[in-house]
């Protein structure tokens, strides 16, 4: 379902919509379309805003708290502006309605709710190996990403120091202001790419968010609960690790390995401290030999960003890095930004400013 809108001195007035979907691409029923945005003609002057929302996202407060700030939303945007609302219906949907926008050549597209949302959203800006680009081949701008946090982990927005604020994220896209970010695609023995913009990680913390998921309805505490069931059962791994495409080398008992675009995961966890999506590079992390006590113990430490001195914890700056499980059982979790992508092998890379996202 998608609602546009143009602003201007008159007030708020709604506009019939009807994009040109290419075949190339599945159609995202939730997208309709708004004539400024599939012909740039006599609204040539107006920004194409579209807002991907999950309406279900932290228990269906995501969309509760959108209705609320819609009306300030409208209030603040200039009058060049056309906002369109697209709410989302099911997984990848928010992927296909990505794609579609940019295609179509809007300015922005808005991701409205958690680091799953943000996850959908940034990888529609990319299809087939590529980022997406407008159909119109004499455009001479590229489409930004955009966030207003309202999930239930929203661990991105904190690298940046953004709060889950909605007024606050307003301002943000009022202002318009844009910066060039680094993007982190995976890639497994499939050959299909996947990308993150937060955090990837692997074992013990990816099946923690594995599990995690399973109780999103308890709001914070599911990072609780998904850590508990991940300790039941579990076995620090040999993993064999190749960083930068340089030589192999193998890392025992490893509890868990995290590459941060960013710096927070798990509901505020600072687990790459260093970490920063505008400096080409990842942080990785690596835990090993740690016990269930190590957490309990540790556990301010990992939150404040003040573990990479305690023992058997390691970091580096790479660009890119290939890891394998040893024993080959292929039960050694993956996920990214808090989205499961399956098991090992998977090699990770950089790609140093490779969108635009308003901050």
């Amino acid at each position: 379902m998608i609602c546009c809108y143009q602003i201007g001195l008159g007030g708020i007035v709604s506009i019939a919509k009807s994009f040109v979907f290419r075949a190339e691409l599945p159609m995202a029923s939730g997208l309709s379309s708004d004539p400024s945005i599939s012909r740039r003609g006599a609204l040539s002057r107006r920004r194409d805003l579209v807002f991907v929302v999950n309406p279900r996202g932290a228990n269906g407060r995501t969309g509760k708290e959108w209705k609320k700030l819609l009306p300030y939303l409208r209030s603040r945007l200039d009058a060049d502006c056309n906002i369109c609302e697209s709410l989302t219906s099911g997984p990848a949907h928010a992927i296909d309605i990505t794609r579609e926008a940019i295609r179509e050549g809007a300015d922005a597209v808005i991701a409205v709710g958690g680091d799953g949302t943000l996850h959908e959203v940034i990888n529609g800006f990319f299809w087939a190996g590529k980022t997406v680009s407008s159909h119109d081949r004499e455009s001479t701008h590229s489409t930004a990403l955009g966030l207003i946090p309202l999930g239930t982990g929203s661990d991105f927005a904190r690298t940046f120091g953004w709060k889950n604020d909605p007024h606050e994220a307003v301002e943000r896209i009022v202002k318009g202001m844009r910066s060039r970010i680094d993007v982190g695609v995976i890639s497994g023995d499939s050959g299909e790419s996947h990308y993150f913009l937060n955090v990837a990680d692997i074992h013990l913390s990816a099946k923690a968010g594995y599990y995690a998921s399973r109780y999103k309805r308890f709001g914070k505490l599911c990072y609780v609960f998904g850590a508990l069931q991940a300790f039941m059962g579990h076995k620090n791994q040999d993993l064999k690790i190749k960083v930068n495409d340089g030589e192999w080398q193998e890392y025992s008992q490893v509890t868990a390995l995290c590459i941060g675009n960013a710096k927070y995961f798990g509901g505020g966890m600072k687990i790459t401290p260093n970490a920063d999506p505008r400096n080409g590079n990842f942080e990785v992390v690596i835990l090993q030999d740690f016990k269930w006590y190590d957490f309990i113990l540790k556990l301010h430490k990992l939150y404040s960003g003040t573990h990479l001195s305690v023992k058997n914890v390691t970091s580096r700056s790479v660009h890119s890095i290939e890891v394998e499980d040893i024993s080959g059982s292929g039960s050694i979790f993956v996920q990214s930004d808090g989205e499961h992508l399956g098991f090992l092998p998977r090699k990770f890379c950089i790609l140093p400013a490779a969108i635009e996202m308003i901050y």
